[in-house]
């Protein structure tokens, strides 16, 4: 049968850009399909502008700490609309970028919403058209729980365009993206009260990383409200009244209300039930709270129907962009390069860029001792003050943790709090990835005076 395409991909983010332009490097005759801006959550709603407003989070402790160096900074005021209109343009830079990529790699780029009609029909633009093999690559969207008066939350897509600063700042959630847009907002001059259902933000990392942030965050000033949820929101005349749950039920007045409880496959209306495309595994989390399901997948991004695939985080493996660009890639090299290879999940390293800043490569201390029980694994840690905080005054710390196996000397893992976590871990990943033993860290010479070489000096 002729079909329109060798390959159609939905959704133009980073896994289906990165599948697009590959697959067409190997002569595939490949279109891909995006309603919104090109460029997917981490260019236009995530990645990218998070951290500029990271960026600008930073200066007024820099303004501070340069006191401590001598330097005379005079008052210091935040121009909002300045800052949020730069961030947009930037945005639409990239975006706009990606497409010149898309068109000299010769993928056609179809702005349109598109959807299945069956395993090799898509409707998309008015009209129907067919591909040899299609790529879901939609990615995910924020979700808020199913609780009276959420409608006056707003979720992490719109704090890029808040048209006035706020002046408190409430955040549900203790996940990464909430963990962080608390940390830029207080950053930025704003009171900041973070309500999370636990005792620690950040499930699911290293204990070290989730009390040693936490601890930082409140020290900078951050209200963290634990072992509560939000019951109601009502709105009043001073704000927003966030009503509580837990053990105090206290209710908290702000003038925005971040909603960061999760992120869900973005498969609705996508016609997956047509084309024959499962799903799983959705699930109660609590009163209000739910996961929504995924596309089911195989090792090699093949869904139960046998030329559609799907990557990112739309699958809900790895949500993270790099996972996206490699799942997509590999894809595009098993199905159209001629060289079928699965994408590894393990040892991937992430970042969490909070304030103080974290990353991470492999088994948590945790995930270790399950594996090999106590006996077998050996803890080094070390805890400091960073030198350059030796003149301000400033009661930072920065923690560095190596996670060994006692019998074969290996390390499982690296993680790390402070400032410039996420350019050293980088580096220390592709050990971690290569199987270096502690013993090869110990053999590495440290660069002097560096918080990185600590990695290498740890006895």
């Amino acid at each position: 049968m002729t079909y329109d395409y060798d390959l159609f991909v939905i959704g133009a983010g980073s896994g289906g850009l990165a599948a697009s332009k590959r697959a067409a490097s190997y002569g595939a005759k490949v279109a891909i399909a995006e309603e919104s801006l090109v460029g997917g959550t981490c260019v236009i709603r995530g990645c990218i502008p998070k951290k500029l407003m990271v960026y600008s989070s930073h200066f007024p402790a820099l303004f501070h700490d340069a006191a401590g160096y001598g330097w005379k900074v005079g008052e210091a005021e935040l121009d909002w609309e300045y800052f949020i209109t730069a961030i947009d343009k930037e945005v639409r830079r990239l975006s706009q970028l990606h497409i010149g990529f898309l068109e000299k790699a010769g993928v056609e780029l179809i702005p349109s919403r598109a959807t299945l009609l069956d395993p090799h029909t898509i409707e998309v633009d008015g009209r129907k058209v067919t591909a040899d093999k299609i790529l879901i690559a939609v990615g995910g969207r924020p979700v808020k729980p199913d609780l009276p008066g959420m409608e006056y939350g707003i979720t992490s897509n719109e704090m890029f365009h808040l048209q006035a600063k706020p002046k408190h700042i409430a955040v549900i959630g203790a996940g990464y993206i909430g963990t962080e847009f608390a940390c830029i907002m207080r950053g930025l001059g704003c009171e900041v009260t973070q309500i999370i259902r636990k005792d620690l933000i950040l499930n699911g990392f290293d204990e070290d990383i989730r009390t040693n942030i936490q601890e930082g965050m409140t020290n900078h000033g951050i209200k963290i409200i634990q072992n509560h949820v939000v019951e109601t929101v009502e709105k009043v005349p001073e704000g927003l009244k966030i009503n509580l749950s837990g053990e105090n039920k206290e209710s908290i007045i702000a003038d925005v209300f971040l909603v960061a409880t999760g992120r869900a496959p973005n498969i609705e209306g996508l016609g997956l039930e047509k084309a024959g495309v499962e799903t799983c595994c959705g699930s109660i989390e609590g009163p209000g709270y739910s996961t929504m399901d995924a596309i089911t997948v195989n090792e090699y991004s093949q869904t139960s129907q046998a030329n559609i695939f799907a990557v990112g985080d739309v699958t809900d493996r790895m949500n993270l962009t790099p996972v996206a660009i490699g799942e997509g890639r590999a894809f595009a090299d098993s199905e159209f390069g001629n060289n079928r290879r699965v994408f590894s999940h393990e040892n991937v390293p992430t970042a969490i860029f909070s304030t103080p800043e974290a990353a991470t490569v492999g088994l948590t201390e945790a995930q270790a001792r399950d594996k090999l029980g106590d006996d077998g694994v050996k803890i080094y840690r070390t805890r400091f003050r960073p030198l350059f905080h030796s003149l301000t005054g400033a009661q930072e710390r920065t923690m560095m943790k190596l996670v060994v196996d006692a019998s074969t000397d290996k390390v499982l893992g690296a993680h790390m709090v402070g400032e410039n976590a996420g350019e050293i871990i980088q580096g220390v990943a592709i050990a971690v990835n290569m199987g270096a033993t502690k013993k090869d860290f110990d053999a590495t010479v440290g660069i002097h005076p560096t918080a990185a070489e600590e990695f290498v000096t740890m006895r």
